[in-house]
């Protein structure tokens, strides 16, 4: 399964995948969304979407600003 995402600048985070059959997205009870197909799917990164966690273009009319650089995150912490 190989998926891509990428956190675009002041918007959502888009996940695109090769085969609908590689994109799955569920809640937190396990119930799988029903993508219709896509292979292409924005998730809201702003909070303001009428359809979350998918994306409705909120940021673009409301003007949400969140710029993201791809950098190292610290190393993850042993479990006790």
């Amino acid at each position: 399964m190989s998926v891509k995402v990428t956190v675009l600048n002041n918007g959502p985070l888009r996940l695109v995948a090769d085969d609908a059959s590689e994109l799955a997205i569920f809640d937190p009870a396990g119930n799988q969304f029903g993508l219709a197909g896509r292979t292409t799917i924005g998730l809201c990164r702003c909070g303001l979407s009428e359809n979350k966690p998918f994306c409705d273009g909120a940021h673009n009319r409301l003007g949400f600003q969140s710029a993201c650089e791809a950098r190292e995150l610290p190393p993850a912490k042993p479990k006790v």
